[in-house]
């Protein structure tokens, strides 16, 4: 607060200098602030969850759409999906899958390069259908044993095997990739 300085008394102009000066720091220092705290919401509102799936190290727990709990290790992420290890297995599950992650870490992982944005569900889906891996193709409504036969646009195509011969039945069963869950191999 100011004090008044009385008519015929000398003003000290450092004293008003110096007040001037404090005043104008508090006024910067608060805009300051503001700024960055502008600037950190800003910043946040832009990172992708794929992003901070890639930047993660260590073990976490997801819940997925269907309710069903995976806790492991992600040993590899794309645009849209996480390679999930929970030994013996491996799940590659789709992120509009996952409901709930838990541990997740707050780094974020550098923007993808134009390689690793190519990198799609339907991309790794192909690489199964590649290597002939048998997997488990869990959709809301079921659970599929067999072999990623084709991989389109937004389906998959999977040669359902028989349990007892592990030989493909000859049948396809074609699944929206909208409509995956999860893909488990091992």
């Amino acid at each position: 607060m100011r004090r008044a300085v009385p008519y015929g008394v000398d003003m000290r102009w450092d004293e008003l200098f110096a007040d001037l000066a404090g005043q104008l720091e508090a006024g910067l220092g608060a805009e300051r602030a503001e700024l960055v705290a502008e600037l950190t919401r800003a910043e946040r509102a832009g990172v992708a969850l794929a992003g901070r799936f890639r930047a993660h190290r260590g073990p976490l727990r997801l819940t997925l759409r269907t309710g069903e709990q995976l806790a492991g290790e992600v040993t590899d992420a794309g645009t849209d999906w996480i390679l999930l290890a929970t030994p013996p297995r491996e799940h590659l599950v789709p992120l509009a899958s996952v409901a709930s992650v838990a541990g997740l870490t707050e780094r974020v992982a550098p923007p993808e390069t134009a390689a690793l944005a190519r990198l799609s569900i339907a991309s790794a889906l192909r690489a199964l259908a590649r290597d002939r891996q048998l997997v488990r193709v869990l959709t809301p409504g079921s659970e599929i044993l067999g072999l990623v036969a084709a991989v389109g646009a937004d389906h998959v195509d999977v040669a359902p095997v028989a349990n007892d011969t592990m030989r493909p039945s000859g049948d396809r069963v074609t699944v929206p990739l909208h409509a995956v869950v999860r893909v488990t191999h091992g």
